[in-house]
């Protein structure tokens, strides 16, 4: 097992999508050998794993052993890591985010460099969602529950892309990539608010954005497997970004703060992209914007 110690929500995956890239391994996993018996635990021992492909069907296989009920549930523990988190691949190289490569559509390599940096997207929001699960304590049951789906959904979309990647001729790692996503995430984890008003309400929401021009150009360029896996995604984010929505409005109401007001002072404090048009306003009131907060965007 490649573990390094250094270095469930509506929207379900249905098997008829498969069939739009190369056949995934299905996760065979017990509970005795692949986990530790409870959740959050469990959670932490595959965001530590540096392998993204060993990765991706650990917490695939995870979430299978749960619903059978192979694992329990411990809000209350204190999780300490024993390795930095999360664990990760040597490559690929992280660079600033100038400096990753952009290239033509119109050539296979260019739509590689997009594929892989949609698969990195996707691996790094495994690390996110196993990371909310397991690093913050006392939050009623069902908060658990959605993040395992959550990272269970990222997990199969960087299979699929990286699936697909390879019959391109390309492995995930093969171009340079970026980090931000995860310091954003550094920055929050000294609290839950913080770290669910900023990720998937802000960076996740970002890609509801984003994915519809991106399914259009792979698309047009004739790559309509790789557009179908982005309308896979789409529907998928829709409901991680509605996750975050749920989790930070019932923060607000324990902590009794608006949240309107608190959303714009958190992306001050810890230095938050501003959401930049234009907005998939539709995906965005699917996944439990209120009006108030997409007016907004407007300003």
């Amino acid at each position: 097992m490649g573990v390094c110690s250094p270095y469930f929500t509506a929207h379900r995956m249905n098997r008829s999508a498969l069939s739009i890239a190369p056949a995934l391994d299905t996760p065979h996993l017990s509970p005795s050998a692949e986990t530790h018996g409870e959740l959050r635990r469990s959670a932490l021992h595959w965001l530590s794993c540096c392998g993204p492909a060993e990765k991706a069907a650990g917490v695939r296989g995870l979430a299978t052993i749960w619903q059978q009920g192979g694992l329990t549930l411990d809000t209350g523990a204190q999780a300490l890591a024993s390795c930095i988190v999360p664990g990760r691949p040597a490559r690929p190289l992280l660079v600033p985010p100038l400096s990753v490569p952009r290239r033509s559509m119109a050539s296979v390599d260019g739509r590689a460099v997009l594929l892989h940096a949609l698969a990195h997207i996707e691996f790094n929001a495994i690390n996110l969602a196993l990371d909310a699960l397991w690093r913050f304590d006392g939050m009623p049951d069902a908060y658990y529950k959605d993040w395992l789906q959550v990272a269970a959904e990222e997990a199969l979309h960087f299979s699929l892309l990286a699936a697909h990647l390879r019959t391109q001729g390309f492995e995930y790692g093969d171009f340079p990539s970026h980090d931000s996503l995860w310091q954003l995430a550094e920055r929050t984890k000294h609290d839950v608010l913080a770290r669910i008003a900023l990720v998937p309400r802000t960076m996740e929401a970002r890609g509801l954005d984003a994915s519809p021009p991106m399914r259009a150009k792979l698309a047009q360029a004739g790559d309509h497997a790789a557009a179908a896996i982005l309308d896979i995604i789409l529907r998928d984010e829709i409901g991680h970004v509605a996750v975050g929505n749920r989790w930070y409005r019932w923060l607000c109401i324990e902590r009794s703060l608006d949240p309107v007001s608190t959303y714009a002072a958190l992306v001050e404090k810890y230095r938050a992209p501003v959401p930049r048009g234009p907005f998939n306003l539709a995906a965005r009131r699917a996944a439990g914007f209120t009006d108030a907060e997409l007016e907004l965007l407007k300003e």
